[in-house]
Order: structure tokens, then C-alpha cells, then sequence
């Protein structure tokens, strides 16, 4: 694709719509095992060599559950069976599941908004054709549970998406769809290439996965059980940090990141300690969105400085008028993916 600069810019009208029947890409819903998520008793399942240490928890054994994501292959997908495609997994929020990117984002002509926006990204030759990825972003043994509930195993799991993602559902997606990328050279040259054919994004709590988990900040859970009071007052605490998968992914977006991100400080720290230049770090927000407007300041504040060189394009993009709402977030998705894998 061109190197040229590309700015953000607003959605067109005719994006939002279904394009050709030709353009539009297809919708798959698989099933995958997971090996790596919280236990009813808030342990940390795992098949890894993941200490209590590392993890802020206990660490056991035990049998895998099955979860479901959603796929979007570009068209041509079937037909050009030798090409090979950049992947964009794409995280919800807080009361949302791997539905709500396709539901929530509203609908045009019988499609989701974000497939239609992808679809006329790819045909009109913005964007390379891509893979997206819709995930269920809790890793729990109760998955399925949407309440926001801070004792709740379901909302923990939020906070060890990272060991599922990492372990399970990157090498699951890179097994049976053609990409790109191959989590299974674990060379460093290997590891340097297939970052640039990942890219993650994620709205609200989505947003925080992709700052706290992705990047590298901390893990939080209930202060019932950190017996702490955090000043979000939220009922929720942070306790260890988490490694960052900046090995993995070399863009990041955070839609209207949610109230427990971590400091940009941190965040930068963690970038530069990780030696992984970020290519891309996309961070938006409507100024009128009363969840995470005030925090997400805080979540740029010293980032780039801590970084450093480690850091690409930065992007800050305040939504004028902007709620939490996917009025910000498919903007963020259709800018994010047009500034990715370049």
C-alpha cells in the first residue's frame, strides 16, 4: 500500500451503506477451545508455565471450555485461495459479547455498519483486504454473563483476556484462516515480521484490554478482595501488571478507554521496556462521553515521553460532541483501520 499521510477524516455518507453484492464480505461464527481463563474459584486456568506471581493469582490445571468469536473475511476470500491477509481484532465493552460490534454499531441494508464500512475500505482500495476478528473479551468460566458485577468472575476475566488471546485465540484464527502472520516462528525475525500483519482495537472496556493488556498496564479486580480502595471509587482495584503483547501486535486503537486504564506513564514505560516499536497507537474520544472523557487524558498523559522512540504514530483524536456511543467508535474503527499495516 502507499506510505502517503493519511489524516483522520469523517465517514462518507455512502460508507455506512451495503455496497455491491461483489464488495461485501462474509460473516463466520466459529467455535474454539479455550485453555486459559478464570475459574468459579478466581484462579487462573492455564496449560502455560504462568506463575502466581506473573498472573496475581493461583495458577491451576484444568479441562478447556469452548467459546465463539465471529469472523469477517474480505470478498474474494473463497476465490483467491493463495492470497494470504492482514488481521484486526476488534474488542467490546463492558455489557457487550462478539456481537456487539455487528448489533450495536447499528445496521445499513440488512448489514452491520462496520462490515459495510470494512467492505468499502477494501473496494476502494484504502485498506488492503483484511481479516476481522470479533471476540468474546472475557475470559471466564462464565463468559456469557454480561452484568457489571466488580466481585463477578465474568468481569475479572476481563483483566486476563491477554492469556487467551496470546495462547488460545491467535493461534487458533492463524491455524484456520489464511493470514499472514504465523505465531508459530517464534524466531526474532519471525516475531518482528508477523506484529505488522496484527492489528487490535476495542471501545470502552475494549479500549482499557487494549491499553492495560495489550500494551502493558495493570490488572485490576474486586476490592473485596484487594482490600484496597481505589480512587476510581468504582469498586475495583489494580493489583499486578500485566506483560503487554507488543511482540504480537504492532497497532493499537482505544475507543473511549474505560475508567480503569492505566496511567500513560505506565503505558509508555511498558513499551519502551518491551523493545517493540509501536507502529500505530490510536486513542479517541467524544468530549461529551461522561465515562471516559475525564480519564482519558490520564491515559496519554507522559506516554509518548516514556516511550520514546518505541512509539510510531500517535494519534489523539477528540470527538467534537462525541458521547460514548458508536457514533465515536465505528469513526475510530473506520480511521484505525485505514492507518494500520502500513
Amino acid at each position: 500500500m502507499d506510505m502517503i499521510e493519511r489524516s483522520v477524516k469523517e465517514i462518507p455518507g455512502h460508507a455506512r451503506k451495503a455496497g455491491p453484492k461483489e464488495w461485501q464480505g462474509t460473516l463466520t461464527e466459529v467455535a474454539y477451545p479455550v485453555r486459559n481463563y478464570i475459574n468459579a474459584s478466581r484462579l487462573l486456568v492455564t496449560d502455560r508455565e504462568i506463575g502466581a506471581a506473573e498472573a496475581g493469582r493461583e495458577t491451576v490445571r484444568g479441562e478447556a471450555i469452548v467459546k465463539k468469536c465471529v469472523v469477517y473475511l474480505p470478498a474474494g476470500y473463497e476465490r483467491e485461495s493463495n492470497r494470504r491477509y492482514n488481521v484486526l481484532y476488534l474488542l467490546h465493552g463492558v455489557g457487550g459479547d462478539e456481537l456487539e460490534w455487528l448489533r450495536g454499531g447499528g445496521e445499513e441494508d440488512g448489514r452491520p455498519v462496520i462490515c459495510n464500512l470494512l467492505d468499502h475500505l477494501i473496494a476502494e482500495g484504502e485498506i488492503e483486504p483484511l481479516i476481522a476478528v470479533f471476540p468474546n473479551g472475557r475470559s471466564a468460566h462464565d463468559y456469557g454473563d454480561r452484568s457489571f458485577n466488580t466481585e463477578g468472575t465474568n468481569l475479572l476475566g476481563f483483566y486476563y483476556f491477554d492469556f487467551e488471546l496470546r495462547y488460545d485465540l491467535i493461534p487458533f484464527i492463524e491455524s484456520n484462516f489464511r493470514t499472514r502472520a504465523d505465531i508459530s516462528d517464534a524466531s526474532a525475525a519471525g516475531i518482528a515480521a508477523n506484529r505488522r500483519h496484527r492489528a487490535i482495537a476495542g471501545l470502552s472496556m475494549g479500549g482499557m484490554q487494549v491499553l492495560n493488556l495489550v500494551i502493558g498496564g495493570y490488572r485490576c479486580d474486586s476490592v473485596k478482595y484487594t482490600e484496597n480502595r481505589h480512587h476510581w471509587d468504582n469498586g475495583l482495584d489494580t493489583t499486578v501488571r500485566a506483560p503487554g503483547m507488543t511482540d504480537l501486535f504492532a497497532y493499537a486503537g482505544a475507543f473511549s478507554n474505560a475508567p480503569t486504564t492505566s496511567p500513560g506513564r505506565v503505558l509508555g514505560d511498558r513499551i519502551r521496556s518491551a523493545g517493540h516499536r509501536m507502529e500505530l497507537l490510536y486513542m479517541t474520544c467524544g468530549d461529551r462521553d461522561g465515562i471516559s472523557f475525564g480519564v482519558y487524558p490520564e491515559a496519554m498523559d507522559g506516554l509518548e515521553e516514556a516511550a520514546g522512540d518505541l512509539l510510531g504514530d500517535f494519534r489523539r483524536v477528540v470527538i467534537p460532541g462525541g458521547a460514548h456511543d458508536f457514533g465515536v467508535w465505528n469513526h475510530g474503527a473506520y480511521n484505525f483501520a485505514r492507518l494500520a499495516f502500513r
